[in-house]
């Protein structure tokens, strides 16, 4: 049985509600934040959340114009941008990819647990280890300005069905 506290990615849930409730939260921060989030912006928040895995923006962009939104890279490059820079998503960096963020208009530090069987992709808090990072490189006279964790290994169901990872 999957444990209940573990990210909705890696469990059973009710995924429209989950959906559902991440975009009426990001509607909720762009307006206090007095952010446009135009009908491209949305919908490219929407692409995100129908998966917990990480997309690529040529697979945003596809979809977006299956849905007549237009063919140029910048279409989806200026809605994915517009989403990470204002935190409503995050962009995966070993993916080369992007997610919904699960916790949109909330000040936190975000870790990625990465499956290499399934893709899917999973953010955890990362509040302690991001000071445990601070604390380190503040020791050496270093100052973080950004940092990226991601941990790829295997998701519940992929481990329960003895899968192999493959390279993330």
């Amino acid at each position: 049985m999957t444990d209940p506290a573990a990210p909705a990615a890696f469990r059973p849930h009710d995924h429209a509600r989950c959906v559902a409730g991440t975009l009426a939260l990001a509607r909720r921060v762009a307006a206090e934040r007095g952010l446009r989030l135009t009908p491209v912006r949305h919908r490219v928040l929407e692409i995100l959340l129908e998966r917990h895995a990480a997309m690529g923006a040529y697979e945003v962009l596809e979809r977006l114009a299956e849905e007549g939104f237009g063919h140029q890279p910048p279409v989806a490059y200026r809605a994915l941008d517009f989403l990470v820079t204002n935190g409503l998503a995050h962009r995966i960096q070993r993916l080369n990819a992007f997610i919904a963020c699960d916790h949109p208009g909330e000040a936190h530090h975000a870790a990625f647990l990465v499956c290499s069987g399934c893709k899917t992709v999973a953010e955890i808090p990362a509040d302690e280890l991001r000071a445990t990072l601070d604390s380190a490189a503040a020791a050496t006279g270093f100052a973080i300005e950004r940092a990226s964790v991601e941990a790829v290994g295997l998701c519940p169901e992929c481990r329960a069905q003895g899968r192999a990872g493959q390279p993330a």
